[in-house]
């Protein structure tokens, strides 16, 4: 039951994630990662590759703090690799020979768009809400205050990012494939069958979600920004930059904690991220579910341990 936001009948918690791409999904299992794509011509195009996230993974996939900084680099690059290339998937002939013939330029230009991206977020959730802390005047000399403040603007910005950009027509389609990918993911947990059918009765909120683990981010964030003393913004927006990878990792541990108990403590701290997910995730069409099993099927392990989370 997706549509009234009823749990799934989850009987294990699968390590196998994904990402919702242009009229594509990928996903990542212990061993294999797939991306399957729907192409203009109405057929599915799919690819595998080999993945080392099992028992053989190596020693910084599984330390504790250092796993969830390598885990969260490891899925922005290949993210942007297989967003670049569902992106192609959808040109015609035409296109692709034109862009063969400027690829130099291309790539160029892609760089350029990668790094104005990196610039926009540290904008918007670095310098902007201390920028806009410091014309708060009860926070002026209280630290924790001012973490908190900091904290509760970068929130904010984030909610109204996602919701403004959720109306472009481009990434609506983009949240409908994440919600296939989601429901996908639940099925395959509550070890039904993986059928259009039988998706489609998912849930497509999850804990263990990409939108959960940023919403995470961001409240660790608080609780870590809280031990800088200094009020200037912009010697707080250089810590903070530094202090990056300690809040990635922490918060990595957490979604782990969440993802694997269904105490009172998980259900809080999963609760901001799930309901951000009706703003990220949105109710697939049959044709989209039928790429994310195409997607998720050759991810998952002959042997089912090494798919527990």
């Amino acid at each position: 039951m997706s549509k009234n936001n009823q749990p799934s009948g989850e009987k294990f918690k699968s390590k196998i994630g994904g990402q919702a791409l242009i009229e594509g999904i990928m996903m990542l299992g212990p061993n294999t990662g797939a991306m399957a794509c729907r192409l203009p011509d109405g057929s599915i195009d799919l690819e595998t590759w080999e993945e080392n996230n099992g028992k053989k993974a190596p020693w910084y996939k599984k330390t504790p703090l250092i796993r969830g900084c390598t885990s969260f680099v490891t899925s922005l690059i290949k993210g942007y690799k297989y967003m670049m290339k569902s992106a192609e998937k959808q040109m015609t002939e035409e296109e692709k020979a034109e862009e063969e013939n400027s690829s130099v330029l291309f790539n160029i230009i892609m760089g350029i768009g990668m790094v104005l991206g990196i610039l926009l977020a540290v904008g918007l959730f670095v310098f902007l809400p201390k920028w806009i802390a410091d014309f708060v005047p009860v926070v002026k000399d209280q630290r924790i205050l001012r973490s908190i403040v900091e904290g509760l603007l970068k929130i904010a910005i984030f909610v109204a990012y996602m919701a403004l950009v959720g109306l472009m027509k481009d990434i609506k389609r983009q949240y409908m494939y994440h919600g296939a990918e989601h429901k996908t993911i639940a099925c395959h947990e509550a070890e039904l069958p993986l059928t259009v059918e039988n998706v489609r009765k998912q849930t497509r909120f999850h804990k263990r979600c990409g939108t959960s683990f940023i919403f995470i981010v961001l409240i660790v964030s608080i609780f870590v920004m809280c031990f800088v003393p200094s009020m200037n913004k912009w010697i707080r927006m250089l810590i903070s930059l530094g202090l990056l990878p300690l809040v990635v990792g922490i918060s990595y541990e957490f979604i782990r904690l969440a993802g694997n108990n269904d105490n009172v403590f998980t259900k809080i701290l999963s609760a901001p991220g799930l309901a951000m997910q009706r703003l990220t995730t949105r109710e697939p069409d049959d044709s989209m579910i039928e790429i994310a099993i195409a997607a998720l099927t050759p991810c998952i392990p002959k042997d089912k341990e090494e798919d527990k989370w």
